[in-house]
């Protein structure tokens, strides 16, 4: 008896041509071209690609999949599978290896493009408009604040060096001789970090710890002329008081990737609000990201076929 697959998410239409799906004997694999929001369209698959967190698996949503037996997650770590449910239930949970490098790349398009006012000043080229009529924020000799020190936020320090910045950084763990490590001074605090730098990144994990670590008060601390950047988790900036601030003009600006609701519905106020840089959460969408997703997924597929589950996540 043949096996369904669902592969979700394929937005780009590209799982199909990065991986040799033709390689799974007798699984019959089906591409979703948009955003599975209902988990009822999925009740006939044995197998599931979801890619990163976009479709949550809930206790919840895993007990009206009778027939799933193997959840395929890209990446080592998903917030949105409750991997104790499915152990319950009898679903094996495995992950794909994945680079951190386009995020770090993405991190400084969006600030990049928030300190030369690049998307305000491309689209008033292209509409014939004014010429010229913003004042780029400087780079060099400014101060760089890097919330989270590790994977992600060790290599966008490393740019913000050789941008000529003063970079500081900050996390509960980080010690002095680690930040010097990468270069950056410890801050003594995040109330610290916020208030003396000129740009602020957060590349911390989400955790009870970092929920709502940002909001109103600690927005507050920034520096009017200062710009907020978030690769990381929507749910570490509390996105209410991040409107407010933008709204307020209280900040500079802000870059965003990752929003509480995706993907956002067309009338979210995120979408539209002044002093703001957003992408549809592209931190990790990379050619060669998806390249390694698909092929690891195919390989956990026929890993699991032959008994064998590789990647497991627990």
């Amino acid at each position: 008896m043949s096996m369904r697959c669902a592969v979700l998410d394929d937005l780009q239409g590209a799982a199909a041509h990065l991986a040799d799906w033709s390689t799974l004997s007798g699984v019959e694999v089906t591409f979703f071209g948009d955003h599975v929001s209902d988990a009822s369209v999925l009740t006939d698959f044995d197998i599931i690609v979801t890619l990163r967190e976009r479709v949550r698996f809930p206790a919840g949503v895993l007990e009206r999949l009778p027939r799933l037996k193997l959840l395929v997650a890209t990446g080592m770590r998903n917030s949105a599978i409750d991997l104790a449910a499915a152990a319950r239930l009898g679903v094996t949970v495995c992950g794909t290896e994945a680079t951190a490098t386009p995020t770090v790349e993405l991190t400084w398009a969006l600030l990049l493009g928030l300190a030369r006012s690049v998307v305000e000043e491309n689209t008033a080229l292209r509409a014939g408009g004014k010429w010229q009529s913003t004042l780029g924020a400087d780079l060099h000799g400014r101060t760089l604040g890097v919330a989270g020190l590790g994977r992600i936020g060790g290599p966008v320090a490393g740019v913000g060096l050789a941008f000529g910045m003063r970079v500081r950084a900050w996390s509960r763990n980080l010690t002095a001789e680690r930040a010097a490590e990468r270069g950056a001074t410890l801050a003594g605090s995040l109330d610290e970090l916020l208030a003396t730098s000129d740009f602020v990144t957060i590349h911390l994990p989400l955790a009870d710890g970092t929920r709502g670590l940002i909001g109103a008060r600690e927005l507050g601390l920034m520096k009017p002329d200062a710009y907020l950047i978030n690769t990381s988790r929507a749910a570490i900036v509390d996105q209410d008081a991040l409107l407010g601030a933008l709204h307020a003009g209280r900040i500079a600006g802000a870059g965003i990737d990752v929003f509480d609701l995706e993907p956002l519905p067309a009338g979210h106020p995120m979408r539209t609000a002044p002093r703001l840089l957003a992408t549809p959460h592209l931190g990790y969408v990379s050619r060669a990201n998806y390249e390694t997703y698909y092929r690891h997924a195919v390989e956990d597929i026929a890993a699991f076929i032959a008994g064998a589950p590789i990647r497991l996540l627990d």
